[in-house]
């Protein structure tokens, strides 16, 4: 089957995204096993499906590079909001889209037609050990020292839809090919855990680094942000209600923590082709 494709990134974490609006792809795990591979595919941190919705716009199903099926990807449903949008599929600068964390609001910012940066109501950050899911006592993960990777960190675990772990250690320092994967894989976890390794340079801003649960290293997670920040606020680094700027290595993200999380940032369009799958 040739299936066209159209290759996007939000801050850096790139996708292969399919319009799959009048039909899902056969074997979507399989699909994103191999295109996502830099050297012999078309190379991404994973693939996503557009596809039709009964409840919102439409839905958004996304594959890691590893071709685990992943709930919500904040990067990811601001270029699938860019997408229906510039095709004039949705031709409203609001839209809802469905993904297995719920139904997601967008607010999209145009420049010449085409949409540039988007807004997403994220929802509330979660503490809920259990919902998360962290095996860990207490009714909250903040700021706990834990054993995990073979020494102790004191952790923020939040969930955003899907499982965040959130260290304040220097990303600059730590060797994240080595740490990372010894949290993600960490028993304490037993779904796994995407990982942010974070530092405060400034007044409501941060630096961060981030290992994705069957991706690896990417150049930015929006979840990850904003779990981050809401992290941030729990541990008083941050002020609630107001926006906090997250430099990731592939560009910069706006969140702002109050009764639901607001990611702002670019969706960017960087080519399209065919496939055969």
């Amino acid at each position: 089957m040739l299936k066209k494709f159209v290759k996007m990134h939000g801050a850096g974490n790139d996708y292969i995204y399919f319009d799959c609006l009048d039909g899902e792809l056969p074997d979507p795990a399989a699909a994103a096993i191999r295109l996502s591979d830099r050297h012999k595919g078309i190379g991404g941190d994973g693939i996503v499906m557009i596809c039709r919705s009964g409840a919102a716009d439409a839905k958004m199903r996304m594959f890691n590079a590893d071709g685990s099926e992943g709930r919500m990807c904040g990067n990811a449903i601001r270029c699938v909001g860019k997408y229906l949008y510039d095709r004039g599929i949705v031709p409203r600068e609001e839209m809802a889209i469905e993904t297995l964390s719920g139904i997601k609001k967008l607010r999209l910012y145009t420049q010449g037609g085409k949409a540039a940066a988007v807004r997403v109501d994220m929802g509330r950050a979660e503490f809920d050990p259990k919902s998360i899911p962290v095996l860990l006592d207490g009714d909250c993960i903040v700021g706990r020292e834990a054993e995990i990777a073979g020494g102790k960190h004191k952790i923020t675990c939040v969930s955003m839809g899907n499982p965040h772990c959130v260290v304040f250690e220097d990303p600059d320092v730590i060797e994240l090919e080595k740490i990372g994967p010894l949290f993600e894989n960490a028993p304490v976890f037993p779904e796994r855990i995407n990982t942010e390794f974070v530092k405060v340079i400034g007044k409501n801003r941060l630096k961060m680094r981030v290992w994705e649960r069957g991706s690896g290293e990417t150049m930015a997670c929006g979840t990850g942000a904003c779990a981050t920040a809401a992290a941030a606020v729990a541990l008083g680094l941050c002020g609630a209600g107001e926006d906090i700027e997250i430099v990731l290595r592939g560009g910069a993200l706006t969140i702002n923590v109050g009764d639901t999380v607001y990611m702002t940032g670019p969706a960017e369009e960087v080519f399209t082709g065919e496939v055969v799958l």
